[in-house]
């Protein structure tokens, strides 16, 4: 019986193999890929295996090395930031130098352009340094001014640097006249001024003054110190007085000193 089968098979696969060399070349290939079909998956698994393999190659970098990389690319970012920041810095100094030498072109005035050197901690709102002095025709009492308006006065006088005392300071008087109405005055430190260094108070106004909140304040050129339509501030608060001679404004400053960097020096 077991050989009745062997007999059988043989002869399957005989008649099998006389059918397949007998068939036409287009059934042949038909059939050729229906069998590959077959094996495909089995293909797609071992390329699958390799991938799989690669990638466990990949991950397998020692972790110190992936520190030191991190590290360093943390530093090459820091570097690029400090960069950004410092040409940031440029960026804006440029600006501001524009537009001062555009205003100097506009200016009447023989200007000298100083940079702020240093400030006393006790008196930061009152003077400053700056970096010219007399080897640069600077002299006591020049008037110091930005594109705003009026900083305040050349206080004293070195070789190579000069004090300037700033506007709200008790040495800085000035003589000034409201743009709308043509009353004069004297801006000096008063009662907020302690408070807040960009407030100062109008003195000497007529009782009967016409002057309101909101209008401008320009140097009058009295007193030989200042020359006559520099900015100042605007009137902030008015109350008129009755029975007084005069009566006092109190006004806000056009320029922030705190913040200045580079200022204009006028000079003889």
């Amino acid at each position: 019986m077991f050989r009745r089968q062997h007999y059988i098979a043989l002869g399957l696969i005989a008649l099998l193999a006389l059918v397949l060399l007998n068939l036409p070349q287009a059934a042949t290939t038909r059939l050729k890929l229906a069998l590959g079909g077959f094996f495909l998956p089995l293909f797609g698994l071992s390329s699958a295996s390799q991938t799989v393999g690669q990638k466990a190659v990949d991950t397998g970098v020692p972790r110190a090395i992936l520190l030191q990389q991190l590290g360093e690319l943390q530093r090459t970012n820091q570097q690029l930031r400090l960069q950004t920041t410092q040409l940031q810095e440029a960026a804006r100094e440029n600006t501001r130098l524009r537009q001062q030498l555009l205003w100097q072109q506009r200016a009447p005035w023989k200007l000298r352009l100083a940079r702020v050197t240093s400030r006393d901690p006790a008196n930061w709102w009152r003077t400053f340094q700056i970096d010219l002095g007399s080897r640069n025709g600077i002299t006591n009492d020049a008037p110091v001014i930005v594109v705003e308006g009026l900083v305040g006065r050349v206080q004293q006088v070195g070789y190579t640097h000069s004090q300037v005392a700033l506007v709200g300071d008790p040495a800085c008087r000035i003589a000034v006249l409201v743009q709308e109405t043509r009353e004069q005055g004297i801006v000096v430190p008063g009662a907020a001024t302690a408070s807040n260094p960009m407030m100062a108070d109008l003195v000497y106004l007529p009782a009967n003054s016409a002057v309101k909140a909101g209008q401008n304040l320009v140097t009058s050129g009295l007193g030989g110190v200042f020359p006559k339509g520099i900015p100042v501030g605007v009137v902030s608060e008015f109350q008129p007085s009755d029975g007084d001679l005069h009566t006092t404004a109190r006004v806000r400053f056009a320029v922030n000193t705190g913040r200045l960097e580079e200022v204009w020096v006028i000079t003889p």
